[in-house]
């Protein structure tokens, strides 16, 4: 090789000795290089400075140049398995609320959505609020860790009961604030009561934190305060989670009667409420009862909202209102989880808020909710005499009661076959259901004709058994 010869020439054949050597093998020195190949020492430097650049050889200054250690091929088999034992026993239990690895077979209906169709979200009015929002010369600068002061004094207005901006910590949506809540209230390894059946999200945010549920029945007058009482006794419990408004999957409302007793029961039992208010702005038109905290006087309940459900999904914005010790407690957990919401999403979320359209929205779609709520009740009632159910003043969702001898896993699987997607009730259960029960979404399918469709092709499934 003459000393005229590139760099490139000499590189692609420092390459083939390279695959006739092992990592860590030590390259012949630059004056090796220079008499066996007839180049000039810097053209041996340039094709060397290429190899390293590649990760092919290291060079140690005073030693040598030697070959790298080889990339893994890509089809080549990580063995992860050490990390089942540094990992310990903290496994993370999503399947209540996964979606389907499986897609769903083409011109499938979804009634087991938890969020609204597209057709009833506030899209304009969201948009224009972004944009607004944006536009603001501080839009991009770090919000407070606790929320922008007017979106906190808002979400004190919802809450009632005398609460004041300062009670307020904003959170990227109401499952962000429960697992706050869970971590700030009780240590791992301790009991929490749960409503039975109740909210998948707040089983596997429970477990996440450490926590133990313990399910409280309910009846359609909502929790039981006497099964509450005897569970606080025997678990020593220090924590209830419940939604007393439009409880999802069974869409009951706790009675007026029953909203004191549980306070007592939880205040007699030295016990945190965590009162999970998602429903606050579906209601059907009707009125809807005020927060539990608007009648709390010994700082008991913590309240959690969210605008994600009457909005849209990706509208991460909710609230933790409390007050004493436990905000403390809190603010430190929401501190170091993520320093802070971002603060354009607040800002859009203050906007709607603020907006004379958010009124009209919710108004709008509790009038759309209830008449396709009535809609599914009517069809299911018509495809499915044997089933049972009480259609809801709120929310977004039937809760079927099936009739007896029905395994509702496997018939949320057939279904699914069928080109009907339902959410089984076994999975809003924290131990063994009492009955087999389907979940069923009135709110995200695109029109009414589909709900209808639905409900027939259930029926079909039922009747193939």
């Amino acid at each position: 090789m003459s000393d005229s010869s590139t760099s490139v020439e000499l590189t692609n054949s420092l390459r083939a000795l390279l695959d006739r050597l092992s990592p860590g093998d030590r390259l012949p020195s630059s004056r090796e290089l220079v008499q066996q190949y007839r180049v000039s020492p810097v053209t041996v430097a340039r094709a060397i400075a290429v190899l390293a650049a590649e990760g092919a050889v290291v060079t140690r200054p005073g030693s040598g140049t030697y070959v790298a250690p080889r990339a893994r091929p890509e089809n080549d088999v990580v063995d992860t398995a050490w990390q089942t034992v540094a990992l310990t026993d903290r496994a993370v239990d999503t399947q209540p609320i996964a979606e389907s690895p499986s897609p769903l077979p083409e011109g499938a209906i979804r009634l087991d959505g938890g969020y609204v169709h597209a057709s009833l979200q506030p899209t304009r009015a969201l948009s224009a609020a972004l944009a607004r929002a944006a536009r603001r010369p501080d839009a991009w600068d770090r919000a407070p860790a606790g929320g922008l002061p007017a979106l906190r004094a808002v979400f004190a207005g919802i809450a009632g009961g005398g609460a004041t901006p300062d009670d307020v910590l904003i959170t990227a949506g109401g499952q962000s604030a429960l697992s706050i809540a869970f971590r700030a209230i009780a240590a791992p390894g301790s009991p929490v009561l749960v409503e039975s059946p109740g909210y998948p999200g707040a089983l596997a945010a429970a477990r996440a934190a450490g926590l133990r549920p313990v399910p409280v029945p309910l009846d359609a007058d909502g929790l039981r305060p006497d099964l509450l009482a005897d569970a606080f006794a025997m678990t020593g419990a220090r924590l209830l989670y419940c939604q007393p408004t439009f409880h999802n999957p069974t869409g009951t409302v706790l009675a007026p009667e029953r909203r004191r007793q549980v306070l007592d029961v939880a205040r007699a039992s030295g016990a945190f409420v965590i009162e999970d208010d998602f429903a606050r702005h579906l209601g059907h038109g009707g009125p809807v009862p005020r927060p539990l905290m608007a009648d709390d006087r010994d700082g008991a309940v913590v309240y959690l909202t969210s605008l994600t459900k009457p909005a849209a999904p990706s509208l991460r914005i909710g609230a933790l209102v409390a007050r004493g010790p436990v905000m403390e407690r809190m603010r430190a957990i929401r501190l170091v989880d993520d320093f802070f919401v971002s603060r354009p999403l607040q800002e859009a979320a203050l906007e709607m808020l603020s907006s004379p359209s958010w009124e009209r929205h919710v108004r709008t779609l509790g009038a759309a909710l209830r008449e396709r709520c009535g809609r599914l009740a009517a069809a299911l009632t018509r495809e499915i005499p044997g089933a049972s159910l009480t259609p809801p003043t709120g929310g977004l969702h039937l809760w079927l009661r099936l009739p007896a001898g029905w395994d509702d896993s496997a018939l949320a699987d057939a279904a699914r076959n069928h080109g009907v997607a339902v959410s089984a009730g076994l999975r809003y259960h924290a131990t063994e259901p009492p009955a087999a029960h389907l979940r069923l979404s009135f709110a995200a399918t695109p029109d009414h004709a589909e709900l209808t469709e639905g409900a027939r092709r259930l029926g079909e499934v039922l009747r193939g058994r």
